[in-house]
């Protein structure tokens, strides 16, 4: 069985607790801008700090009639502030707190999930570490090619994996910013000074120019982020269900005990995991979409790219973050099967070699074309016939034995041989790092 997934921290980002809360925080201190302002008397501002409040189902209750969320909010903020509460939202629009809310929400969001794609880079980094010298077949079109090792597929997911906490720590700075500048964004009935207060206070900056809204390119900019780093995934998680097909079998998907791969074949072990990672990146994508249509709205706002984003950024967010749990356990716990590496390796009969012969006839003063025909003509017989291998082709190709000896073959035909940048290559990423 798949582990239970479960979400407390996610999942609180985006509930109504703690967007209300961040509402009326924003709204807080906004009055405290003015009071410092001398626009508030000291006395009212302690009057709203020690009352304000609010309660989630009178809030939706009183939406049943505003069908405005934020009035309903404010209603209920009223409540229990009582008249002192006219303080409360002077000078602001509703986009003020929904915007600058957003912006926390998915700031608080990308910063759990870089814990996560750090957690996920530190056990590609071992992995890659533990398997470095695991030599297995590469594959181009997927026919074999030539040698490489699983480290390396290890860390070449640990290098992407870099790029992708960089991406998000980008967006992050991106969507890092709020505005508390009125119905169209000029400061119309509120001075610059308390947009300034607020923003720092909730650790963002100030968008430099805003309409009634924050612009919606860099939402987009942060949710084709999400749609890169889920498409990473993907590909890690694409890898592993072919290295379990059964002709393959290089490497499997933990399957615990007992768990069940299908109700009617008692034999399956299916790489689940792996496909619902690669489903749930089509969605991430279809939602980064969704973003970028977002950002052209009528002249300073529409209100069409609300009800966009009340499902794809908190849906993307959670999605994500459950892809990166599912991805850290499939490659903590992948099982690896290195005899089955060297058998799959082995069934070309050597013609994982033949670039080798090839330059090798080449530095003997053959030219490129003849060479290739040589080494292509030896290939294709083998391909043709199952009985026969490139190495014994070669040592009994006349046109081979006038440039190369019989040691200098076996010598090409050594797997060590096609292997010797790999520290190399670590050295410049995995251990580098």
């Amino acid at each position: 069985m798949i582990e239970r997934y479960t979400l407390p921290e996610m999942g609180k980002i985006w509930q109504d607790e703690f967007k209300f809360r961040t509402w009326l925080k924003i709204e807080i201190l906004a009055c405290e801008a003015r009071s410092e302002f001398g626009e508030i008397p000291n006395e009212d501002l302690e009057v709203i700090k020690q009352k304000a409040g609010f309660d989630v189902k009178r809030v939706l209750e009183i939406e049943e009639t505003t069908k405005h969320d934020v009035i309903a909010f404010l209603t209920n903020v009223a409540e229990y502030v009582g008249p002192v509460s006219r303080h409360i939202h002077y000078g602001m629009t509703s986009s003020d707190i929904l915007d600058t809310t957003l912006s926390i929400q998915m700031k608080t969001a990308g910063e759990l999930l870089l814990q996560r794609m750090e957690e996920l880079k530190s056990i590609l980094k071992a992995r890659a570490i533990e398997h470095k010298h695991t030599l297995c077949v590469g594959r181009s079109h997927g026919i074999h090619a030539e040698p490489t090792t699983m480290g390396l597929k290890f860390a070449l997911w640990f290098e992407e994996s870099k790029r992708n906490i960089s991406r998000l720590k980008n967006a992050i700075e991106t969507i890092s910013v709020g505005q508390i500048s009125g119905a169209v964004g000029t400061f119309e009935h509120l001075s610059p000074k308390v947009e300034e207060y607020v923003c720092s206070k909730l650790g963002l900056k100030p968008a430099p120019v805003s309409t009634q809204i924050i612009q919606r390119d860099r939402h987009a900019e942060f949710l084709t982020t999400l749609a890169l780093i889920g498409a990473s995934l993907e590909k890690i998680a694409l890898e592993v269900r072919h290295l379990q097909r059964t002709e393959v079998l290089e490497a499997e998907e933990y399957f615990s005990k007992g768990q069940k791969g299908s109700s009617a074949m008692p034999h399956k072990r299916n790489p689940i995991v792996s496909e619902r990672i690669a489903g749930l990146a089509r969605v991430l994508r279809g939602n980064a979409v969704a973003s970028i249509e977002d950002i052209a709205l009528w002249h300073e706002r529409d209100i069409s790219h609300s009800s966009v984003e009340r499902i794809v950024v908190p849906d993307s967010c959670i999605a994500l973050d459950y892809m990166l749990d599912l991805t850290v356990k499939l490659v903590k716990n992948l099982l690896i099967y290195p005899e089955n590496m060297l058998k799959n390796l082995n069934l070309t009969r050597g013609l994982v070699f033949s670039q080798t012969v090839l330059l090798k006839l080449v530095s003997k003063g053959v030219s490129r074309e003849d060479a290739y025909k040589i080494v292509q003509t030896a290939a294709m017989d083998v391909w043709a016939d199952q009985n026969k291998n490139l190495f014994d082709e070669l040592a009994h190709s006349n046109e081979v034995n006038k440039y190369l000896s019989s040691a200098e073959l076996k010598e090409i035909f050594e797997n060590k041989n096609m292997l010797k940048n790999v520290d190399f290559i670590f050295a410049r990423s995995v251990q580098a790092d």
